[in-house]
């Protein structure tokens, strides 16, 4: 659950369905089934932050999506690495 105003999926706009959707294509294919138990049908806490404002969304995930391709020399494993010590350094619980 993010600390800001949020737009839920109930409430959203084309616009912002759209951007979620299109956000989700961007995903690794390992991430299309949610790793924990609760599952509501909503957009996840950082995703859902970005609501607000649904062309940030998709830039954002979008770019996301480009560095996570298979294509690019990273392994999964030096993706996970990365980004564990970036939120470690931020002090990020994500």
């Amino acid at each position: 659950m993010t600390w800001i105003k949020t737009i839920a999926a109930a409430e959203a706009d084309e616009k912002l369905l759209r951007a979620l959707e299109a956000a989700r294509e961007f995903y690794p294919a390992e991430y299309a089934q949610p790793v924990h138990a609760v599952d509501d049908g909503e957009a996840a806490g950082i995703v859902s932050s970005h609501s607000l404002i649904p062309e940030a969304l998709h830039h954002a995930f979008a770019t996301f999506g480009v560095l996570m391709s298979p294509e690019l020399p990273l392994t999964r494993e030096q993706h996970e690495m990365i980004t564990t010590v970036v939120s470690v350094e931020n002090r990020c619980h994500y």
